[in-house]
């Protein structure tokens, strides 16, 4: 049985290794949030998941002292996500590693080994609605321990789709809500959140036919 901690014990324990951001937007919207656990993005079909996901990726990449792995499980990589990849500016030098779908067994064992990236993308929850339900997303996480997760979801209703995003939002101490080309961050470590718009042009379209 593990031992209570006291207030001097939860006090004097150290912060894991911290995130850090080149965007100021994400910075400022996210806060010091730590370098592990899990981390939710969601939103409706078309709005701007795939592209707003894969700048956050791009930007983490740039500062950290390894490689992030992006599990593209939902598009693959063929030509269209190819062009996401190009719009969110990735480039060749870009320290990411990108999978097609692998298994949640496969995922453990992969990157449960010394030096795999410390964040992992996983784009979308769609495509494990099988084998994450339940508490599915709270045992992969516990089974990456030292690992930060990143999750992709669809909307409905308003909603994170399917009910292993619901698990995700609730347990995540990072979501994000992506709509009409802007992000809505609610965070833990940031409790004033913020708003990160995507794409100036196409966003102002978007909510500028909504006012």
């Amino acid at each position: 049985m593990k031992r209570s901690c006291t207030v001097k014990n939860l006090y004097d324990k150290k912060p894991g290794k911290a995130v850090r951001f080149q965007n100021q937007y994400f910075e400022q919207s996210i806060g010091p949030a730590e370098m592990k656990g899990i981390w939710l993005i969601y939103g409706p079909e078309k709005n701007g998941k795939t592209w707003f996901t894969l700048q956050v990726a791009r930007d983490l990449a740039a500062t950290s002292h390894k490689k992030i792995a992006y599990i593209s499980a939902e598009e693959g990589t063929d030509l269209s996500f190819k062009l996401a990849c190009e719009r969110a500016g990735i480039t060749p030098d870009s320290r990411i590693l990108f999978d097609e779908y692998l298994t949640v067994d496969e995922i453990i064992e992969k990157f449960s080994r010394p030096k795999t990236p410390d964040v992992i993308f996983v784009d979308n929850l769609v495509v494990y609605i099988d084998s994450l339900k339940g508490s599915g997303v709270r045992a992969l996480s516990e089974a990456l321990p030292n690992k930060l997760l990143v999750f992709v979801a669809h909307e409905e209703r308003k909603k994170p789709y399917p009910g292993s995003a619901q698990m995700a939002k609730k347990l995540a101490k990072v979501h994000i809500n992506v709509k009409g080309l802007k992000a809505f961050v609610v965070s833990r470590f940031a409790p004033q959140g913020g708003e990160i718009i995507i794409n100036e042009e196409m966003s102002e379209m978007y909510w500028g036919a909504e006012v």
